[in-house]
């Protein structure tokens, strides 16, 4: 007889639920669920570990007399609505995960003698936008008009994301949680987040949105390392949460990207969100965003502006297909600062090969490839 073993019921709903699942419908998928609920049967062990990975948890919480009290390590704002008090157990484990590596690399930092970032939380309390905008384009050696210099807004893009990296800020992409292209990022639910730290502040983008929203959650979290605070968000239509911190960081974003004086001679000269895209080197999206703040069209031709470049934008990624190389993917969705720091610390010995495997949710070959080929 297989060795059985005795399991809380109330463990198993809460792990049901926590992944996201209807209790009937997952029950029905797997029946014999059902069985241990009513205590008509008993799991197995290999049973519950099958069970443990379809739900996301880890086997030993199974074994839990009740199901522990997870709290969201940062506050996550949503649009239009009240701070979130729980999300998806991919957001979630997304967060702690980047944790993880922060807390691995702060250590490691602080132990190998780096200096904290003078400009993390240099502006806490403070609501001076044109300071801390200045503030953030000196940091990054970048001039007002930087974006102009290069021939496409994707191409500052990929500039201002060097120049963030090159700070020391980790900047992660990233659509699926770790490498699991079965464990999906909604944006709906999280564009972003971001984990301030005097010595290792950690952002996220979520990479299955539209490029030209990333810019703008870049930028926006970039304030939020500057005013001090972490924080999670939906960014729904890239209106920000009606949150004091929110409303400032969204505001930092949207002068960075368009300064609203030049803005404001531009506009006058040739009202055109896409002749001001090519200006400014950044996406229609973000002029449509700054036309909206600054009186020269109305919510609705915002709204109605979006959705049609959401869709015009889904049309061309769907027409590209899927794919890629696995390794330039990667790459984005660790960090190179991070990697660096990662190679640094092996061959140094001041990590362990296996340590370094669960810190960039890479083994073996695949884990030696990557760092040839990257590093």
């Amino acid at each position: 007889m297989r060795n059985t073993v005795d399991i809380n019921a109330n463990i198993l709903t809460w792990a049901i639920d926590r992944a996201g699942y209807d209790l009937l419908e997952f029950t029905e998928k797997m029946p014999k669920v059902t069985e241990w609920l009513s205590g008509e049967k008993k799991p197995t062990v290999k049973q519950l570990e099958q069970f443990s990975k379809k739900v996301h948890l880890p086997f030993g919480y199974l074994f839990l007399p009740e199901p522990p009290k997870e709290k969201l390590p940062i506050p996550f704002f949503r649009t239009n609505g009240k701070q979130a008090e729980k999300v998806s157990v991919n957001v979630y484990d997304t967060i702690l995960l980047l944790q993880q590596r922060q807390n691995w690399l702060k250590e490691y930092l602080d132990d190998n003698g780096y200096e904290p970032l003078d400009f993390v939380g240099k502006f806490k309390g403070s609501n001076d936008i044109p300071a801390i905008v200045n503030s953030i384009r000196i940091t990054l050696g970048l001039t007002e008009d930087w974006a102009r210099h290069f021939k496409t807004w994707q191409e500052s893009l990929n500039h201002l994301v060097k120049s963030i990296e090159d700070k020391g800020i980790i900047t992660v992409f990233n659509g699926v949680v770790e490498n699991n292209t079965s464990r999906t990022l909604e944006v709906d639910e999280c564009r972003g987040f971001v984990l301030v730290d005097d010595l290792a502040p950690f952002m996220f983008i979520n990479n299955s949105d539209g490029k030209a929203a990333q810019l703008f959650t870049i930028v926006h979290e970039l304030a939020h390392i500057w005013t001090g605070h972490s924080a999670g968000f939906d960014f729904r239509k890239l209106q920000p949460a009606n949150e004091p911190i929110e409303v400032l960081c969204d505001k930092v974003a949207a002068e960075f990207l368009v300064p609203e004086k030049t803005f404001e001679e531009i506009w006058t000269k040739n009202p055109s969100i896409k002749f001001c895209s090519r200006f400014f080197k950044v996406s229609e999206i973000v002029i449509a965003r700054r036309a909206l703040d600054t009186r020269k069209i109305s919510k609705e031709q915002f709204f109605s502006f979006y959705e049609e470049y959401k869709n015009r934008e889904f049309s061309k990624k769907q027409n590209q297909g899927t794919g890629g190389d696995f390794y330039a993917t990667a790459r984005k969705r660790i960090s190179l600062t991070f990697a660096s720091h990662v190679n640094n610390a092996v061959k140094t010995g001041q990590l362990l090969y296996r340590d370094a495997y669960k810190l960039t949710s890479m083994k073996g070959d695949t884990f030696d490839k990557f760092f040839a080929k990257t590093i």
